[in-house]
């Protein structure tokens, strides 16, 4: 596979979450009536990725108005999500991909260095996080690894795709509900 672009069709891939295998990404997409935005962050123990899994859950009503839902994909094992979710009803899903094979698949790279996956703004922001009570969990994967989003239809057709170049270099849910 290569870069995911607008109007490409997203390859079907069969993934897993930390309590179902087995499970086709067609499928999924066809639970709602609108589009499905498919975020790929780092991992769990990532403090800006734990944030942004907050920010999914506190303002999900703005996807969901849209007919639409999210799906997180993290680099993480399915038993550190076990272990840190302890059962909670998320309003979306985790897919667990703890080799990168969708990483790998969708051409999602990594910054050239920790030092490269934030500007200054970023690391001031993930400071401020840590002062509000987020704490860095378990490394896991790529620890470089750059995010990317992908919004596509039933179908799969790729209305919107974007390739992170910065670890901060992500839409909220009000963004991303505006393109669904």
């Amino acid at each position: 596979m290569s870069r995911v672009v607008q109007g490409d069709k997203l390859a079907d891939f069969t993934y897993q979450t930390a309590y179902e295998q087995n499970l086709k990404i067609s499928d999924t997409v066809k639970r709602v009536e609108g589009k499905t935005a498919i975020v790929f962050l780092r991992y769990f123990g990532c403090v800006l990725c734990q944030y942004n899994m907050r920010e999914f859950i506190v303002n999900h009503g703005v996807i969901s108005k849209t007919g639409g839902q999210l799906i997180v994909v993290l680099q993480s094992d399915p038993a550190i999500v076990r272990e840190q979710t302890k059962g909670k009803d998320l309003p979306y899903d985790i897919i667990c991909d703890k080799d990168q094979e969708l990483y790998k698949l969708f051409e999602i790279g990594s910054a050239a260095s920790k030092m490269d996956l934030f500007d200054d703004e970023g690391r001031a922001f993930i400071e401020k996080l840590k002062a509000e009570g987020f704490a860095h969990g378990a490394y896991e994967g790529n620890e470089q690894q750059l995010p990317a989003l992908f919004i596509v239809d039933n179908d799969l057709n790729v209305e919107y795709a974007h390739y992170a170049t910065l670890a901060t270099d992500m839409p909220d849910s009000h963004e991303i509900a505006a393109m669904m």
